[in-house]
């Protein structure tokens, strides 16, 4: 690994070259009803995780990080598309603290800015996408329609009775970890990379997204509420059926088999009730399966990045894998 504050000065150096071109990338553009609440969502405080795979995966295999800012930018402006139509298929208040684009401007305009930024988000791509433009363009619409579908497998366990883990991991390997597949492709391929190293990317991607997803499920258990910066036990609240509930389903006998059933009856618990389910996951050791999990799927990304001939990089893939199975948000 590299030290800890290298990879983070890396980090900022390339989210700083990102956040310029998302801060014109709409300028200056009309009508201001639109444009405007398209600003205020890609303003909005966010990781930037993945454009930083666009970027590392492109200078790993030996591209320059200047031919890949449009394209790193553009799975960003992606992102945003999808968190704006996902808040409102969920009726979500609040994103990363601030009102939704729904709610601060109305359910008409949010539909619309999340057109407006897929559109803008392909318009970046394309600047970028100077060779195989065929097959960038084709390896990011998939990623987009991986996103839909996963974000669709979502929103029928809402309903469903029971939710197999072959179908949460279906789901969550589309709805998550597809856009850093995606992004870890396109960068690979912007980079001029060969074709073991784009796939080897593509596959650390797709296991790091698993992992990350699953650590989702985790935190919003076992996370310090202030880091967390949303009220624990949420999942369970809403009735969502994560890794952690799925595998208790699966463990549970008797009591607590009846009592995780009433959550799928009720569509959710009580917020007074967060404590009590959470004891039945550390009775039956679902905490520890799903550390084990995320451990497991981060081996997975890692494997393949072995043959990466450059290695600091491969430094830098496991340094960032290492630090996303420490994060507390």
């Amino acid at each position: 690994m590299i030290q800890e504050n290298d990879f983070q000065k890396l980090y900022t150096k390339l989210q700083t070259k990102v956040e310029s071109v998302l801060n014109i990338s709409l300028k200056g553009r009309l009508p201001v009803s639109l444009y405007e609440p398209a600003e205020y969502i890609l303003n909005s405080p966010g990781k930037r995780l993945r454009p930083f795979l666009v970027l590392i995966s492109a200078k790993a295999v030996g591209g320059d990080y200047s031919k890949a800012y449009n394209a790193a930018a553009a799975v960003e402006v992606l992102h945003n598309f999808t968190l704006v139509h996902d808040d409102i298929m969920d009726n979500a208040d609040k994103r990363r603290g601030r009102l939704t684009v729904h709610k601060k401007y109305d359910l008409s305009t949010a539909i619309l800015v999340g057109d407006i930024l897929a559109s803008v988000a392909y318009e970046l791509l394309l600047k970028d996408a100077k060779t195989n433009i065929n097959r960038i363009v084709s390896t990011f619409n998939r990623g987009v329609a991986e996103v839909c579908e996963g974000q669709g497998l979502d929103k029928e366990f809402e309903t469903a009775s029971i939710v197999t883990m072959d179908q949460y991991l279906e789901m969550i390997t589309k709805k998550t970890a597809a856009l850093a597949e995606m992004c870890c492709s396109v960068g690979a391929q912007i980079g001029g990379g060969t074709e073991a190293e784009i796939k080897a990317l593509s596959k650390y991607g797709k296991y790091l997204g698993i992992a990350f997803q699953i650590q989702d499920d985790l935190l919003d258990i076992i996370a310090d509420e202030k880091d967390f910066g949303k009220k624990i036990g949420g999942d369970l609240v809403e009735g969502k059926k994560t890794f952690l509930f799925i595998k208790a389903l699966e463990k549970a006998k008797g009591k607590y088999k009846k009592d995780l059933m009433r959550v799928i009856k009720n569509k959710g618990i009580e917020p007074a009730e967060v404590n009590y389910y959470k004891n039945i996951y550390i009775e039956l050791g679902i905490l520890n399966d799903a550390v084990s999990e995320i451990k497991r799927y981060t081996q997975l990304a890692l494997k393949g990045i072995n043959q990466l001939k450059n290695e600091e990089y491969r430094r830098v893939f496991i340094t960032l894998a290492n630090l996303l199975i420490k994060r507390s948000k």
